[in-house]
């Protein structure tokens, strides 16, 4: 009985399947960590605000406690934070804030300049002693209260203040406008 014809096996095949195996595990190696480069770019990217300390909440200064006498008087003032983008670093207006000090007080009010209606800046009017906001009509007192009728939810927002070193700090902070509730924008 013939036995059945066997393949005939060449010699260096087995190398060649050897080699050729390396070589695609080498292929997926190199792939994966050329992918791995744009993949931990863009996911630092996207972590990058994370990782930035926010402005949000601290205290930024504003003017030496002179420039606000105590009469009562609100004064505006703008408010400065640093702004640092790739290259650059520098000062730039962020909002405005009024300031005034009572007769015999030492430490002073201070109220954010943006109406909580619509988000408006608001002007004081000195003949009437009240801030009134150009854009809807909005009134307050002297000391933020809301003048009915007013289309705002809430009195205009009062922020800390302090002073260190004779110089007025205020901790600015943006709200949301139209919400009867004061919340803090993050």
């Amino acid at each position: 009985m013939a036995k059945p014809s066997q393949p005939a096996v060449k010699p260096g095949d087995d190398a060649q399947e050897r080699r050729n195996f390396f070589t695609k595990v080498a292929a997926v190696v190199i792939g994966g960590f050329v992918a791995l480069i744009p993949a931990a770019t863009g996911l630092a990217v996207f972590l990058d605000p994370l990782r930035k300390k926010s402005k949000a909440g601290e205290m930024l200064p504003i003017a030496p406690l002179g420039a606000v006498p105590d009469d009562g008087i609100p004064r505006q003032f703008p408010v400065v934070a640093e702004h640092v983008d790739a290259w650059t670093q520098s000062k730039q207006p962020i909002g405005a804030v009024y300031i005034r000090r009572l007769p015999g007080q030492e430490k002073p009010e201070c109220l954010s300049a943006t109406c909580p209606h619509a988000g408006c800046f608001v002007a004081y009017d000195k003949p009437t002693d009240t801030f009134k906001c150009p854009c809807h009509n909005s009134s307050f007192a002297v000391d933020g209260a809301i003048i009915e009728p007013s289309p705002s939810p809430r009195a205009m927002d009062s922020l800390e203040s302090e002073i260190v070193g004779g110089e007025i700090l205020v901790k600015y902070e943006n709200f949301y406008t139209g919400k009867a509730e004061k919340i803090v924008k993050l």
